[in-house]
């Protein structure tokens, strides 16, 4: 029944990478099931046979989607079914996009979907490598062109020594987690996050994920050879489109030439524009067919930016390769948020929000691995203004999911432990204006708005954006490329780090590779651009405010038994929503008996911290406490004197005169002062106000004297009045119990 089933096992970095075609989704153009231990991923792939009219950009489409069964799950929520795309799943489909699409001819315009679905999960092995590779071979085998096919893997840094595609057990151990992509040629896609590590180190890093996953592209051509469609028919270039090339070339290369003079972003936008109209416009008039027109101008463009950087070395706005434009850091531009930051870089504008909230405040992530909190979160918004354009506002798109995480990653190794700063923080970056790079902006902005927050960053971090022009005749690295350097050239190539090291790294090539070399220069450029970045930083602040704002909140960590956890919380929660209504605090407890206290005031702090305190406080033997009567009987009262603990003061110990009647003495709601003088045998508390002087609070034990005489009539120090002695006993126990 299957006659084209296929299979490819590869060893791999110790383990076997085994890839099948041929048996499930044999209707798609290219279908891999793809297995590395026990995670499997099925990646296929549809081409459109036609292009539809009019169409002038590429339609790849890249779906990665988890299925909670994948691990054993159900999913959480109403309705118990896979939904919208998580973020993880959002990253992941960018994370395998990013090699593939520049590997498609160019001008190639048919649409083509991707789709990655995780159907097990072993929670050792992640399943974005797996997908990654087995979408560059379901490509691969399709018959679609592709210049592929792709490799991937994940390196990690521990002990010293580079790890290809560690575990999850090892990747909490490494100091660096690093996604690399490419071809046999050289690397196409970097992802990373590190803890503060050298730049050669990242460049090692680099150079051994390649060549670990060469392997892979070797087993994927072999494949191939095998089970691979025939190669769709590309139409060659015509006559016609060759004449139309060199006529608009001729018409738009002086103009275009001189509109790129303007160093005002969109000055220049307005004279491009017009350049463009002006030669489509004399095209309509010759009675040329202008069908492509716009691809080509576009083409024209990036040739005429792209030669004169490097004929001349002088970029767009006027600079050299290497000048970062000019930078104003501001701190605590917003009055009520905890923590604010305005940072401005050229014609691009970061404006960062911190806010500090309480454990309660963390973000629950029900991942296929499992669930967890995450206490640090960065949302990253890209208005339609920041450009000065139009457009639809509504949910984050994968663009700003994937600008938010690149700054998450660069600030996540440097933010303080959570016994040091037990806050949840959230950080909002508002892209006010955008002229190349708002992910670093981003990355400088949140850096200044946490520590003018409070949060004690190890360091503080920048971020910085470089770019390539690379042609036969030479290349040139730009440092802080401008939106159209990166529209128009042949890398984004994004570092962020402190001043001891990289923190994260993210490159994308639009070529088919580049070399270490062109790495290398691009990394130490990156390097003194973000020390002068850093500098221009620290002229708005150098380092974490000494306290938090006084409109966030106050967090104090305490600690109390495991076994009073309970308590605290009281039944149905009664005990612990008491504390917060009553003090205006929040109150998170853990298993390990950590409590965090949150309040805007020292007093209610110090309120819900005493209330904490006394509940699962033991009571001294011979302690004086301050007590509240909370019930009376004929044997005497009963007071709340530690928490909710409760003590009886018996008749006779109410005060040093004969009592008759406790309500002579003591009624409900009385503040009085008790001594711890005993317990019974089931532990109850006897407790005394007549040894203390009930103004003072002072202990007046000697002053007393001995203990009196029990008073005629008593039936004991845990029972009321005596009664007849032929009282059965069982009755007056009941009595008493009743009482208690």
């Amino acid at each position: 029944m299957f006659d084209n089933y296929f299979r490819k096992d590869i060893s791999w970095g110790g383990q076997l990478l085994t890839l099948e075609t041929g048996k499930v989704a044999r209707q798609a153009d290219g279908a891999v099931m793809a297995r590395l231990g026990d995670t499997i991923v099925l990646c296929t792939v549809v081409g459109s046979r036609s292009v539809k009219p009019g169409q002038d950009f590429f339609p790849l489409t890249v779906n990665y989607q988890e299925k909670a069964f994948a691990a054993g799950k159900i999913p959480g929520g109403f309705f118990k079914r896979e939904g919208r795309p998580s973020e993880n799943e959002t990253l992941v489909s960018r994370l395998i996009d990013r090699p593939i699409r520049p590997l498609f001819p160019e001008g190639f315009r048919n649409e083509v979907q991707v789709i990655a679905t995780v159907l097990s999960h072993d929670l050792e092995n992640d399943p974005d490598v797996v997908a990654m590779v087995g979408c560059s071979a379901a490509l691969t085998l399709s018959g679609i062109p592709f210049f592929g096919p792709v490799g991937g893997a994940r390196v990690g840094y521990i002990d010293g020594q580079y790890v290809l595609n560690p575990t999850a057990a090892q990747r909490k151990q490494s100091a660096l987690d690093l996604m690399v992509a490419g071809t046999q040629e050289g690397v196409l896609m970097v992802e990373s996050e590190a803890h503060e590590l050298p730049e050669d180190i990242m460049l090692g890093a680099v150079t051994f994920g390649h060549q670990g996953f060469q392997p892979v592209i070797q087993g994927i051509i072999e494949l191939a050879e095998r089970a691979a469609k025939e190669p769709w028919n590309l139409p060659e270039p015509s006559d016609a489109v060759s004449a139309l090339k060199a006529r608009i070339a001729e018409l738009g290369r002086g103009p275009l030439a001189e509109a790129y003079k303007e160093t005002q972003k969109l000055l220049r936008q307005e004279k491009v524009a017009a350049a463009k109209k002006a030669v489509v416009e004399q095209l309509t008039a010759e009675g040329v067919e202008t069908e492509g027109a716009k691809a080509l101008l576009k083409e024209l463009e990036a040739d005429v930016v792209r030669n004169a950087i490097l004929d001349t070395g002088t970029r767009i706005d006027g600079r050299d390769t290497k000048t970062v434009r000019p930078i104003v850091a501001e701190v605590g531009v917003l009055p009520r948020a905890h923590g604010s930051a305005l940072f401005t870089r050229g014609e691009t504008q970061a404006f960062c929000v911190a806010t500090l909230g309480t454990g309660q405040d963390e973000q629950i992530i029900d991942a296929l691995a499992g669930e967890y909190r995450e206490a640090f979160m960065l949302h990253y918004n890209f208005p339609p203004y920041s450009v000065g354009e139009t457009g639809r506002m509504g949910s984050p798109g994968r663009r700003e999911i994937g600008h938010g995480k690149l700054a998450w990653r660069a600030l996540r190794p440097l933010l303080p432990e959570k016994e040091k700063f037990p806050y949840t923080m959230r950080v909002v970056s508002e892209i006010t204006e955008s002229n190349g790079s708002s992910s670093m902006a981003t990355v400088c902005g949140t850096s200044l708005a946490l520590m003018d927050a409070g949060a004690p960053l190890k360091r503080p971090c920048a971020g910085i954006a470089m770019g390539l022009i690379k042609e036969d005749r030479g290349f040139a690295v730009l440092s802080d490329i401008l939106g159209d350097e990166d529209h128009l050239g042949d890398m984004d190539f994004k570092v962020a780090g402190t001043e001891q090291g990289v923190t994260s790294l993210q490159m994308d090539i639009k070529i088919t590779s580049i070399t270490p070399e062109i790495m290398k220069i691009a990394l130490e450029q990156a390097r003194e651009g973000r020390l002068h970045i850093l500098g221009e930083m620290a002229k708005g602040l150098t380092g974490a405010r000494g306290e938090v704002a006084a409109t966030a909140p106050r967090i104090t960590v305490i600690n109390v038994p495991k076994e009073k956890i309970r308590d605290v919380i009281g039944s149905g929660g009664k005990v612990i929503r008491e504390i917060t209504e009553q003090t205006g605090t929040k109150v998170d407890i853990e298993d390990d008996g950590t409590i965090k206290v949150a309040a805007t005031s020292p007093e209610a702090a110090q309120k819900a911290i005493d209330w904490i305190r006394g509940i699962v406080a033991e009571p001294e033997m011979g302690a004086i406490y301050n007590g509240k009567v909370v019930k009376t009987a004929e044997f005497g009262a009963f007071v709340n004197f530690l928490g909710a603990r409760d003590g009886l003061v018996h008749i006779s110990e109410l005060a040093q005169e004969r009592v008759n009647r406790t309500n002579d003495v003591v009624n409900v709601g009385d503040q009085v002062k008790v001594k711890v003088i005993g317990f019974d045998e089931r532990g109850k508390v006897k407790l005394s106000m007549r040894v203390v002087d009930q103004a003072t609070g002072a202990d007046i034990t000697e002053q007393v004297g001995a203990r009196r005489p029990r008073q005629e009539g008593g039936e004991g120090e845990g029972g009321g009045p005596r009664r007849d002695r032929g009282e059965p006993r069982r009755e007056r126990r009941e009595r008493s119990d009743a009482a208690e």
